[in-house]
C-alpha cells in the first residue's frame, strides 16, 4: 500500500508534517487491508495467536472510536452484565466483527464462570 488511510501518498507522511500539524488522524491511522496482510503473514510464519489478533484488529478499524471506547470499557471485569456483553457481542456480529464477537462470547463465559459480571 503506497498511501494513508485517507489516501495521502505515504512520502507526505513525515514528522515534518506532523510537527507542522498538517496530519490528520487518518493520515496515521492503520488501514484493515494492512493488518489483513500482517495476519497473513503471522499464519504463514506459524504464529496463530498472532494472526487472530491482527484479523480482530482489522474488524475493528471499521469502528468509530467511541464505540471502540465503550465496548473496551465494558469488557473490563465486573463493569457491565452479561446482557450487556451479549447485546456488545451482537452487534459486533451485525457489524461483521465476527472474530471479535466469538473473543466477546468467550469473555462472556469467562466472566460467569469467574462470578465478573454486573
Amino acid at each position: 500500500m503506497s498511501h494513508a488511510f485517507s489516501g495521502r501518498p505515504l512520502e507526505q507522511v513525515t514528522v515534518a508534517a506532523a510537527v507542522a500539524g498538517e496530519l490528520g488522524a487518518d493520515d496515521v491511522r492503520i488501514h484493515a487491508d494492512t493488518l489483513r496482510h500482517q495476519a497473513d503473514v503471522a499464519a504463514s510464519a506459524e504464529d496463530p495467536r498472532l494472526a487472530a489478533n491482527l484479523r480482530r484488529a482489522a474488524e475493528l478499524t471499521a469502528l468509530a472510536d467511541e464505540d471502540l471506547l465503550r465496548i473496551y470499557a465494558a469488557l473490563r471485569p465486573g463493569r457491565a452484565t452479561e446482557a450487556e456483553l451479549s447485546e456488545i457481542r451482537d452487534e459486533l456480529r451485525g457489524r461483521g466483527a465476527v472474530e471479535c464477537a466469538a473473543l466477546v462470547e468467550e469473555a462472556i463465559g469467562a466472566y460467569r464462570r469467574r462470578g465478573l459480571t454486573r
